[in-house]
């Protein structure tokens, strides 16, 4: 058992209240009709265990969350590729979580990445519908 909690009847919504899309997919989470609970990174602390829980759930790895083009992760390790142990990853999330690529949603045992505030009607959509199938979901 993990310890982020899941429901069929709750969203929760790790996002960036400082990012344009964080603010954008919050926004189109609380016009939902279900229950939310919107974890502001950049107002409350995230584990590196629940980071790490949110990357294997997503299927990905930690340092996948990371946006390794924002400026303030360039200033800090450069341009070149880095290549670091998954701990450090999740130091760097814990540090800094405004380096978090895009928001991530969790609705019932089902987690996205949302890459755009329309994404997340996507999702709600074929979750109201039963639909699992990732590949409906990519749009393929």
């Amino acid at each position: 058992m993990g310890v982020i909690s899941t429901d069929n009847k709750k969203i929760t919504l790790y996002y960036n209240s400082e990012s344009s899309i964080g603010k954008q997919c919050y926004a189109y989470v609380q016009s939902s009709d279900k229950e939310v609970l919107g974890i502001d990174i950049s107002k409350t602390n995230v584990s590196g265990t629940q980071w790490g829980e949110l990357a294997s759930n997503l299927n990905i790895e930690v340092k996948e969350l990371i946006d390794v083009d924002h400026p303030d992760f360039k200033k800090e390790y450069g341009d070149d590729k880095v290549d670091l142990e998954p701990h450090h990853w999740m130091k760097i999330l814990e540090k800094k979580p405004k380096l978090v690529q895009f928001p991530i949603l969790v609705f019932g045992e089902k987690y996205y990445q949302l890459k755009s505030g329309a994404e997340f009607k996507k999702y709600l959509e074929a979750n109201s519908k039963g639909i699992t199938n990732e590949k409906y979901l990519s749009g393929e």
